[in-house]
Order: C-alpha cells, then structure tokens, then sequence
C-alpha cells in the first residue's frame, strides 16, 4: 500500500480505548493503536518484535471483522492458523504515546495459505511493513484446507481472487 490511510481515532470505551472503525470497504482492514510505555524500549522507541504482535493482532481482529471465529474451529478440531513466514522492514521509530494504524490486505487467498501485506502508519509516516504468510492446519500440525466459510469471507473481504491448483505458484494451493 503506498497511499495513507484515512484518519481513524482511538474511541474510549468505560475509560479504556479500544480500537475503533477497524472495517473497511476497500479491500483493507484499519486496526488502530496507542504506544504505552511497555511498547518501548528505554529510549522511548518500540522494541522491534512489538511490530510484528501488533500486526498479529491485527490478523485477528481482521478475522473477527469476517465472522472467522478461530476459538470455535480449535474447539470443534476444524484447525487453525498457523504463521508459517514474516518479513519486516522497519522504515521510521514509533514512540511512547504514538497512535499508528495497522492496515492490512491480501495479497494471496488460497485454500490452505494466505499472504498478507501489513503496514504501520503513523499519521502520514509509514512506520514499518511486513508480508505475513499464514497456513492452516489441523490439530495434527499438518496443511489443510480452510472451511470453504473462510474462504468466502476472504474472498470478500479482498479484492485478490482464491488461487486455483492451476494458478498457484508451487506451495500456494
């Protein structure tokens, strides 16, 4: 993504803030956040690896804004999500007090893997992005295919169309 993304405000919710306007018609998702002091190293930077929790939970909540509820397929055996690669680039520090916004899109929906794009943005800053590569697999550990319910809601959720055995490159079907 390389234009910024439109102004979304944290809202209080019983004195605690809490993301808000997360969805988004467009083919991305928003999912904003505030940087509290144990984001942080003792410079007032966020560490490193808070990037890649926050992009995770903005996975999740990108899943929940789908109606992809992960807790009832893990109960039920169905399986989950598994990270299976990540790369980030960090581009400009995120500091104590900061609101940045995790946009997320979908670069490749498959029957079995997902590759996301994510990125970090303070205001008009882009912070930090990453591509996030995401399996889902059964309790025996092993590939397979996501409930065609999953699939669907991706499909809608992103303008990138589900990869067919045909046209996945190999790996990606």
């Amino acid at each position: 993504m390389t234009s910024v993304p439109p102004l979304t405000s944290l809202a209080p919710v019983n004195g605690t803030i809490v993301p808000s306007g997360n969805e988004d018609t467009s083919g991305s998702h928003h999912y904003p956040l505030r940087v509290y002091y144990d984001d942080t190293d003792a410079g007032g930077v966020v560490y490193h690896a808070n990037y890649v929790a926050w992009f995770e939970r903005a996975r999740s909540d990108l899943l929940e804004v789908l109606g992809i509820d992960q807790s009832a397929a893990l109960e039920d055996g169905s399986g989950l999500y598994t990270v299976a690669e990540v790369h980030v680039r960090y581009l400009a520090p995120a500091r104590l007090g900061d609101t940045v916004i995790i946009v997320t899109t979908a670069q490749q929906v498959g029957k079995v893997r997902c590759t996301l794009h994510q990125t970090a943005w303070r205001g008009e800053t882009k912070l930090a992005e990453g591509v996030v590569k995401v399996g889902f697999i059964g309790r025996d550990g092993r590939p397979r295919r996501q409930p065609e319910a999953w699939q669907q809601a991706f499909a809608t959720f992103s303008p990138v169309h589900p990869i067919t055995p045909a046209s996945a490159p190999e790996g990606h079907e």
